[in-house]
This record gives structure tokens, sequence and C-alpha cells, in this order.
């Protein structure tokens, strides 16, 4: 059951002021990256309904990331799901992070590549690549990606050549340089959920006997070039990276997952990064699997990580400030509370009743519960005027 309130602590920490890379936030409730399928299709642009949806849940001194933005046509992505890969998609998104910025809140964009995940149906008949060929996962019928038909199985995808993997490299650079031109405060790498950085990463997919392959080392390396080709651009303090240790999500799995993920925070550490991003694996993709499970990986990684640790997988305001009051997180992304409530810092500092989420409207096309949740002010005049 969802809550109908987030009651306010006293000294909440959530609501007390914190430097991340070269931001100044006001406080610690971000927003998560949450796709939500509404571009322009065919051409990916974000338009007028993006630029209303964002611009409703920025907040002065509060941090937005992106939801998953595709670097090329052949990275994929959901039917409905933005690009950063050209001239159009950089306009749609300036205007996007002026308006954040005229409410004097921070973005970042969130950089997708979806590798094996993906349909050729959203990749222009491009086929999907990964670190290696698994059969068994296009075969799985409950494996589904929304494309332009509807909901289907991933189609059958292909290694990537060793000589390719430099250009795949450079498509995040060149996508990290877009940002910056359409007004992006910095860049977040995804690199959990089963996306391709994960698909090197983690052993249960990962099959290389190459440079790219076989050792945690091995496996880690493409993910440290794409992490250096974007700090190229951006310099390491407006750079963050994603990642799900443990995770289950599109059908990945590591052998010694902690010792994976231990190796490749300490490494992120010489970039000098604005935040590692953490989704625990009591998450997989947008559901609950593990009611009433710790924060078990910020709590590991806060040991292994000289970077702000960001924490998603949070329910609500206790299980939040705890993380943060523990020293084991500094910051906290909400993603289905954000969805439902717009001003949702603003209701959690004042302890307001939340609006209810419609899940049954997370991945469709219009603005149904999309843009039309309604600020605690508008609720309150709704509720008053009902006989």
């Amino acid at each position: 059951m969802e809550p109908k309130s987030m009651k306010t602590l006293s000294a909440n920490k959530l609501f007390t002021p914190i430097q991340v890379g070269s931001m100044k936030l006001e406080h610690r409730v971000v927003m998560a990256p949450l796709t939500r399928s509404r571009s322009v299709q065919p051409e990916r642009i974000p338009g007028d309904l993006m630029l209303e949806y964002y611009s409703q849940r920025a907040s002065d001194g509060g941090l937005i990331v992106s939801e998953g933005t595709s670097i090329s046509i052949a990275g994929g992505g959901w039917f409905g799901a933005p690009g950063l890969y050209s001239d159009e998609q950089v306009a749609g998104w300036k205007r996007i992070t002026d308006a954040v910025h005229g409410k004097r809140g921070y973005m970042f964009s969130q950089l997708w590549h979806t590798g094996r995940a993906a349909h050729v149906d959203s990749t222009n008949g491009v086929t999907p690549v990964s670190s290696s060929i698994n059969p068994e996962y296009w075969l799985d019928s409950t494996i589904q990606e929304s494309t332009p038909h509807g909901w289907l199985q991933p189609s059958p995808h292909r290694a990537l050549d060793i000589r390719e993997i430099p250009g795949i490299v450079e498509d995040y650079r060149k996508a990290a340089e877009r940002a910056k031109a359409a007004g992006f405060d910095g860049v977040e790498l995804h690199a959990g959920n089963g996306y391709l950085p994960d698909q090197f990463l983690q052993d249960g997919i990962n099959k290389r006997t190459d440079m790219y392959g076989g050792s945690i080392e091995n496996r880690s390396r493409f993910s440290l070039q794409v992490v250096e080709g974007l700090v190229s651009v951006w310099g390491g303090n407006r750079v963050a990276v994603r990642i799900a240790p443990s995770g289950t999500w599109n059908g990945v799995s590591d052998s010694n997952a902690i010792a994976l993920f231990d190796y490749f925070a300490k490494q992120l550490n010489r970039f000098g990064l604005a935040y590692l991003h953490i989704i625990e694996p009591r998450i997989k993709g947008n559901v609950l699997i593990a009611e009433g499970q710790g924060h078990i990986a910020t709590a590991r990684l806060r040991r292994f990580s000289r970077e702000g640790l960001l924490r998603r997988g949070v329910l609500n305001l206790t299980t939040a400030e705890a993380a943060v009051r523990q020293d084991d997180a500094d910051l906290v992304a909400f993603g289905r509370h954000f969805v439902a409530n717009p001003d949702l810092p603003k209701r959690i500092r004042l302890g307001l009743p939340l609006n209810a989420y419609d899940r049954d409207t997370f991945y469709t096309f219009d603005a149904r519960g999309y843009t039309d949740y309604p600020f605690y002010e508008r609720r309150s005049e709704m509720l008053a005027s009902t006989p």
C-alpha cells in the first residue's frame, strides 16, 4: 500500500545543502532517470510534452537526472525514448534545460546504449550488439522491449568485433558533447540494468576471450574507457556513473558480483566523479522484489568509493532519511513518487500528502499520467470543490 504522506522528521538531513561535483544542491531529493516514452516520433525529439513534464518537476537547488537518452540510432532505446545524436534533439533538450535552470535547478543527461536489450524496429534495422552472443536471451518470452509495434521479445544480437569497440566509445563521447551543447550540467553513464556497459561487466553475459573478457579487470575495460571519454568532454566533477550491483534485470548475473563492483568502484575513484549512482538489488526494473531489504549495495560501496553516493531503491522518507543520516548515501533518488508528485521535494519537506501513481500510464505516450498529476495546491482546490 502506498503511503498517504511522508512524515516530516526533525532536522531532516534530506534538506541540508551539499556540494556535488560543481553543483551546490539545496536538498538531496533527486529525480531519478525515468523512461517515460513521450518524445516526438519518429525523430526521438524532446517536444512540448517533455518540456512541461520536466519543468513541473524542477526545484530550487534540486537535481534531475534525465530519462535514458539514446546515444545513437544503433544504440536502441525503448519506443518513445529521446535521443541525443541529432541537432534537432539537442535543440529540444536545450528548451528543457533552460526551463530547469529558470527554476534554479540542475539537470544531468543519462546516456544510454541498450546493447542486446533492443529490437530492430527501434534501431532502424541494425542488429543489436553485445559483448557476447547469448541466444537464450532473445528466446526468453519474459523479456520484452517497447517497439513501434508494441511489446516484443528482443531481436537476435551479435557480439561486437574488437575493432568496433572504439567506435562505440566515440559515440558516447559525441553524445557527451551534444549534452553540453544542450545545456545540461553534466552526464550520467547508464552502466546498470543489463544495458551495454553491464553486458561487458558481468560474466553471466560476457564470454569474450580478448582484452575485454575473462578477468574482472578486462570486463571493466569498456566501461572505464567510456567514462574516460565522457570525462575528456566534461571533466570528472560533471560526470556520474549508474550501476546495479547484484541486479538481475535484463538477464544479468555474475559469478562474483561483490568482487566485480568493489573493483569497479575503486577504479572510478581516479576520475573524481560527481557521484556514483547505485541501484539497490531490492529493485528489478521498476518493481520491488525484496520487501524490507536494507541499503546493502550503498552501505558496502561507501567503503570503496570516494565519490558522492546517490542511492536508488528508496520507497519512503524513513528509509531515505536513514540512508543519508547513517552516511550510507549522500543523495536519494525517487522514481515513482516523482512521477505522481511534480512538487515532491516540497511535499516531503512539509509532510504533505502524496498523489498515488498510476502504474498503467508509466509507459504510454500521451499527457495522461504524465503532466496531469496536480501540485499540492491544485489538489487541495480539487478536493475542496468536490461535493
